[in-house]
């Protein structure tokens, strides 16, 4: 049995694919013992270091006002990069040259720049150029250069998405009639949807990790910056750490499973038209066929 990418394992490579996944997880368990060992005799394990996350204080004035100000900056740079990336990525496919130019630039531009120095052009033109107040300054250039950046990516996913449609798409709504805005938005967009949303979805991640870089080089009190000043407090760095750490990978795990339950639901919502016929409509339909038939033969066409 053969796929489109690869031919099925046979009985010899499925017991070496067997044997290779019991030596990682042998490894692996080995790696996590041995860490443990390590902190173990660091006096890492002691309980005065991990005390104070049982405690309100640690997350009502550290972690969670951190983690407010982290998904503060991911949702205003998330609402205000994906209308954009899409209206870049449509625009790169346009019939007029120079539309097609400019946001070409823009987009190669921006995604050339790595997204920390985004962050630090942006404080630098808020400071000078603006009356932004400096409290204010590290989240304006923080969404700022999340907005620019990913926006840039996101129009090459939304370009990728709707070019891996089927050209009989397009082909069909020209033959109706459609001009091509009225094509692009009731007919490709829809359904490139699907296509693109595990890539939208891996770059939502990147942009609530990447809050993270304002923190350390700006002074954005999101949760990681929360996190020196409780480490600070309370002298546990590496306890703090896996904190966080653990902080990102549930938002982000939530992040990925919302859109893999979308997507389910969108692939699922597109295998029929949704339409029920009942008894009643299936006779209609007969008898229009039947009408049909004797109204066109052996004479002529309506």
């Amino acid at each position: 049995m053969t796929s489109v990418l690869y031919d099925a394992p046979g009985p010899r490579a499925k017991r070496r694919n067997v044997v290779f996944s019991v030596v990682s997880v042998v490894v692996l368990a080995l790696l996590l013992w041995w860490v443990y060992l390590a902190m173990d005799d660091k006096g890492q394990l002691e309980w005065a270091l991990w005390k104070p996350f049982t405690e309100p204080e640690a997350w009502t004035t550290y972690l969670l006002p951190g983690l407010g100000y982290t998904l503060k900056a991911a949702g205003l740079a998330m609402v205000m990069a994906l209308p954009l990336g899409a209206a870049l990525g449509i625009a790169r496919m346009s019939d007029h040259r120079w539309v097609r130019a400019s946001a070409g630039t823009v987009v190669e531009f921006f995604r050339a720049i790595p997204v920390l120095l985004l962050m630090l052009f942006a404080n630098e033109f808020y400071a000078r150029s603006t009356d932004v107040t400096s409290a204010d300054r590290p989240m304006y250039a923080v969404v700022t250069g999340l907005v620019l950046y990913n926006a840039s990516v996101l129009a090459e996913v939304v370009r990728a998405g709707i070019l891996a449609l089927p050209k009989g798409q397009t082909e069909a709504a020209q033959a109706v009639g459609l001009r091509k805005g009225q094509t692009m938005t009731t007919i490709l967009l829809p359904q490139a949807v699907t296509v693109m949303l595990p890539a939208i979805v891996t770059q939502l991640v990147v942009i609530v990790k990447d809050t993270a870089l304002g923190g350390v080089m700006l002074g954005f009190t999101e949760l990681l910056n929360a996190r020196g000043t409780l480490a600070a407090n309370y002298a546990n760095v590496v306890q703090s750490f896996i904190v966080v750490a653990i902080i990102f990978i549930a938002l982000n795990f939530l992040i990925t499973s919302f859109a893999s339950w979308l997507e389910a639901r969108l692939r699922r919502s597109k295998r029929s038209t949704g339409a029920v016929l009942g008894s009643d409509d299936i006779d209609d339909l007969n008898a229009a066929a039947v009408g049909g038939t004797h109204g066109t033969g052996a004479g002529g066409t309506i």
